[in-house]
């Protein structure tokens, strides 16, 4: 099989849109921002490419999976991630430093894992072979991609940045969240104090993304809302089709509660950092006035 023609069609990508410009650009400023707005969602989309396949694979074996299959569901997921992960390097839809974001990721977010099943946060209800613990290996890949959006998105829209604090300050506040998703089970709970410190930290900085041409900026701190808001959503269907459960579930499943949203919002800030420091070159320049 030629991965490399997976990849092929994205070579004429940059030629469709120099066309449609040209012919939208008559027809004045709402043609052009509909144009963008287009070009925003491919760019998402693809950006999302491996946490929407993920999200997929979840929905269709809820769906469809035999319930008798030899291969449990969850190790078939895990196995399809493997998959996915393969094609997309193959097909360099995904560059090796975005591989190693979600390499690293995974094992954050595995280690987590095996901590809060342990104090029975969330559960795992089915079975299977490819599991450390109560944790089956595919969950890691779903805290990957978080990791592989961020990557993806820094590349495609050329993030540049204002006002951005120290890299160092960043990773203290990295390492104080990650130690308080464990910690706050023994000792008070630090993530209001959290949320303050990222709001000092990064309520300042402007991130710059670059749809097609020109930069467009927003603050940095909206753009973490927005993408944990998306996470949260992406969770709700998680335990919509069984993959895991809150306690809150066991019943029969239940909305995933609201206050989950400020733990993806730190989590955030982690896989935002983790990101950075691959990027970090990218982070120091400085971003193109409007």
């Amino acid at each position: 099989m030629n991965f490399k023609a997976i990849a092929l069609p994205w070579r004429y990508v940059n030629v469709l849109d120099w066309q449609l410009a040209r012919r939208l650009r008559p027809h004045g400023r709402l043609a052009v921002f509909a144009h963008e707005f287009v070009c925003f969602g491919v760019k998402q989309a693809s950006a999302c490419l491996f946490g929407g396949l993920m999200v997929a694979l979840l929905l269709a074996t809820w769906r469809w999976y035999p319930a008798d299959a030899p291969l449990a569901r969850y190790d078939f997921l895990t196995l399809a991630a493997l998959a996915i992960q393969l094609v997309l390097l193959l097909s360099r839809l995904e560059s090796i430093e975005e591989a190693r974001v979600i390499l690293l990721f995974h094992v954050v977010g595995t280690l987590m894992e095996l901590f809060k099943t342990s104090v029975g946060s969330w559960e795992y209800p089915e079975p299977s072979l490819l599991r450390l613990g109560d944790v089956p290996l595919f969950s890691g890949f779903m805290y990957a991609s978080i990791g592989s959006y961020l990557a993806r998105a820094w590349r495609l829209f050329d993030f540049h940045f204002t006002r951005h604090p120290p890299f160092r300050s960043t990773v203290v506040l990295a390492v104080a969240i990650y130690v308080n998703f464990f910690t706050h089970h023994f000792l008070p709970d630090l993530r209001w104090l959290l949320f303050a410190v990222v709001a000092l930290l990064f309520g300042r900085t402007w991130v710059y993304f670059r749809i097609r041409q020109v930069h467009r900026r927003m603050p940095l701190l909206l753009g973490f809302v927005l993408v944990a808001t998306f996470i949260w959503i992406a969770e709700n269907i998680g335990t919509f089709t069984a993959a895991w459960r809150y306690p809150v579930q066991h019943h029969g499943w239940t909305m995933v509660p609201l206050s989950k949203l400020g733990a993806w919002f730190l989590l955030m800030i982690i896989s935002y950092v983790m990101v950075s420091a691959v990027a970090a070159r990218k982070s120091n320049k400085p971003a193109k006035p409007l």
